[in-house]
């Protein structure tokens, strides 16, 4: 008699618990052939639905309930499933197979390659240690296929940043932070285990033969080092915790923030670093022209520049203190003593702002100017910047950088467009920009972020905003004699990213600083040492503030202030 397999859809397992057995039936139909294969001998597969009918409806418990051989459409539907399964598992079986076969035949290989040694050969010249980007050719000499002279032998250290294997060769692209050199390895270099189990970021020193890259091919600086001796210094992690993993191109941006020491080591990433690095050296550069001395104010205050909702506070030995907003009071007190000045230092702001060109922490590029007119601060502003562009360009690895990381970028003409704040209003409502309650613009707005980026986008050129109304800015701006409604402010917005300078001439009468203390509501006695220089020889002056990482966005065409920082700190954000 033929043996009987049993299915119930409502209360049957299709686990290791069922046995196909009446008191262990399966669930479904499909799993039953899996554990039982139909054969000649003809099992027969019973099937009941013992808690609802066909309609899907309850039935009385106390209803017998019937086992029914399986209907021929379902034991097609079956087969078919079946089937479907067998050779898919057949094909898993074969596919895992022929892997064990290739892993089997990879750690005979990996064996042989342990055997190995690279030795140096000590008959050869003494190699010369090179940074990657010296082509200094007092220092290294190529060999070119139309000469017999030797190349310069070397010594290079860096890491793996590319590679690529052939028959006989593998190619690897070193970098150490200064520059890259594409490195050839032939021979048993090839065969050895080290090289056979590479993984990118490794760091390595190579000894070898420098030479020009024949004709038609291309290398970092037309040069190649074929390679006579190598070791590895330091390997890096592979499989999944290789950094193509850790920092994959479609990774979310949280991932990268959270692996920024490692996506700094990719190409765009060190690049902007580089010309924010030259930045910096070009303003130094630029304010030493106009003979400014470079000053450090403190970082840790007890004043407040911007407004109290903007600060971060802490206990400072049971007093209460704040990471500086500005180092823009402290400036003016160097005036008397040093004349102009600036500084370079980080300021910190404690508005949840998560725009793209907001941080929490930012390099604040400050100055201040004594005996001047507001005409002659915004003179000097465009002066410092189209200097710190010239002076930045001027340097041809830097400039590189800028036309890859921004090929459209054009040094800005002069003088900038300068737009009174009642004119940038009048020409917002003809442009139908709306403020932030999607009304008309009017006077007395604080120019919302996106329409103000939206304007300097259309115009498309440098603009001084300049005029704005005295209560919308900060309280120690000097308002203009013939408009008392305004101050002597500007903002220098620049296409792509909007504001990136703020500045203004500063209050130097006492009694009109005095005043504005007790407009804003503020205790004027902490400030006595600022208020002071109003007593003691007071003097028109002005300065400004510039976002470094904002100049740079500009400059490198980057779509958020955090790509320009080396480890962005902004609402939730404080690590790595």
């Amino acid at each position: 008699m033929a043996p009987s397999i049993y299915i119930d859809e409502d209360v049957g397992r299709d686990d290791s618990t069922a046995t196909g057995a009446e008191t262990a039936p399966y669930k479904t139909l499909v799993h039953a052939l899996v554990n039982h294969e139909p054969t000649t001998e003809g099992i027969q597969y019973l099937t009941r639905k013992s808690q609802t009918d066909a309609a899907g409806e309850n039935v009385d418990p106390a209803a017998k309930l019937e086992w029914k051989p399986a209907t021929k459409s379902a034991m097609k539907k079956a087969t078919n499933l079946f089937e479907q399964r067998k050779k898919k598992a057949a094909k898993e079986h074969e596919l895992a197979i022929r892997e064990k076969a290739e892993a089997d035949k990879r750690q005979a290989v990996l064996e042989e390659a342990k055997k190995i040694v690279i030795k140096e050969d000590t008959s050869l010249a003494k190699p010369v240690r090179i940074r990657l980007d010296n082509t200094d050719p007092a220092v290294v000499s190529l060999r070119t296929p139309e000469s017999d002279a030797p190349g310069t032998r070397v010594r290079v250290l860096g890491r793996v940043h590319r590679m690529r294997a052939q028959k006989d060769y593998v190619f690897i692209t070193l970098a150490d932070g200064y520059g890259y050199m594409q490195c050839i390895l032939t021979g048993d270099m090839v065969k050895s285990f080290d090289i056979m189990t590479l993984t990118l970021e490794t760091s390595m020193a190579i000894h070898g033969e420098m030479r020009a890259v024949p004709p038609k091919q291309h290398a970092p600086n037309d040069r190649e080092l074929h390679a006579d001796f190598f070791t590895v210094i330091g390997k890096a992690a592979g499989d999944k915790e290789a950094i193509t993993t850790r920092v994959a191109p479609d990774a979310d941006p949280q991932t990268l923030y959270d692996n920024r020491h490692l996506v700094l080591r990719g190409e765009t990433s060190s690049s902007v670093m580089k010309v924010r690095s030259a930045c910096l050296r070009a303003f130094r550069k630029a304010f030493e022209k106009n003979r400014m001395v470079e000053v450090t104010p403190p970082a840790m205050v007890q004043t407040q520049v911007e407004g109290g909702s903007t600060l971060f506070g802490f206990d400072y030995y049971g007093e209460n203190a704040y990471l500086t907003q500005s180092s823009q009071l402290y400036l003016e007190t160097c005036l008397p003593a040093l004349g102009d000045v600036y500084c370079v230092c980080p300021s910190f702001r404690a508005e949840k702002s998560l725009t793209r060109r907001h941080l929490s922490e930012y390099t604040h590029i400050e100055a201040e100017l004594d005996f001047i007119t507001f005409t002659d601060l915004l003179d000097h502003i465009e002066d410092v910047i189209c200097n710190v562009i010239d002076f930045t360009l001027a340097e041809p690895e830097i400039a590189a950088y800028v036309q890859k990381l921004n090929p459209d970028f054009k040094r800005p003409s002069r003088p900038f467009r300068r737009m009174k704040y009642s004119d940038a209003i009048q020409w917002l409502i003809e442009h139908d920009i709306p403020n932030e309650e999607g009304k008309p613009h009017q006077f007395g707005d604080d120019i919302a972020e996106a329409a103000e980026r939206r304007m300097t986008d259309i115009i498309n050129t440098p603009i001084f905003l300049t005029h704005f109304p005295a209560e919308i800015k900060a309280f120690y701006m000097l308002k203009d004699p013939e408009d008392r409604r305004v101050t002597e402010s500007v903002d220098v917005l620049m296409p792509g990213v909007g504001e990136i300078v703020g500045g203004s001439m500063r209050m130097d009468n006492w009694d009109e600083l005095m005043n504005a203390y007790k407009h804003e509501g503020m205790d004027p006695s902490p400030y006595y040492w600022y208020t002071d220089q109003r007593k003691y020889g007071t003097s028109p002056h002005g300065g400004y503030g510039l976002g470094l990482e904002r100049f740079l966005a500009w400059l490198c065409a980057r779509y958020t202030v955090r790509d320009c920082s080396l480890y962005p700190r902004f609402t939730g954000r404080c690590t790595p």
